[in-house]
C-alpha cells in the first residue's frame, strides 16, 4: 500500500532549484519549477550520478558525470548521452532507461511524495 511522507517545507526550495533527500530509505531528487514539485530518483540510471549535482533547466536535468538529460515530469529520457564516440559506444554498451517518477502533493506547507 503507498503512503505520502513528508520530504520538505515548501519554503525549503526556490523556483528552478533543486536538492537530494532521502526518504523511505530512497535517494529522491526533489526539483521545484514555479510554484509546481516533483520527486524522481536522484541516482542516473546510466552511471549512477548524483542527479542533484546536475543543471536543471525547466523540468529537464541533465547528469553532471555522462550528459544524460531527463524530463522529471514524466520521467523519459530526453538525451542519453552527450554526443561525440563516448555517447556511440556508450549507447551500444547500455540502453537507455527513464528515471523512476513519484507523485507529489503539497499541503499544509509540506512537500509530500508518494511511495
Amino acid at each position: 500500500m503507498s503512503k505520502f511522507t513528508e520530504v520538505a517545507k515548501i519554503e525549503e526550495l526556490k523556483s528552478g532549484t533543486m536538492k537530494a533527500v532521502i526518504a523511505e530509505g530512497r535517494e529522491i531528487l526533489l526539483t521545484r519549477v514555479g510554484d509546481k514539485y516533483y520527486a524522481t530518483d536522484n541516482r542516473c540510471p546510466h552511471m549512477k550520478g548524483d542527479l542533484s549535482q546536475g543543471k536543471p533547466e525547466g523540468t529537464v536535468v541533465t547528469c553532471p558525470v555522462h550528459g544524460s538529460q531527463f524530463d522529471i515530469s514524466n520521467g523519459r529520457v530526453v538525451r542519453w548521452l552527450k554526443g561525440g564516440l563516448i555517447s556511440k559506444l556508450g549507447s551500444a554498451l547500455k540502453m537507455s532507461k527513464a528515471l523512476t517518477v513519484y507523485n507529489v502533493k503539497v499541503e499544509g506547507g509540506k512537500v509530500l511524495v508518494e511511495f
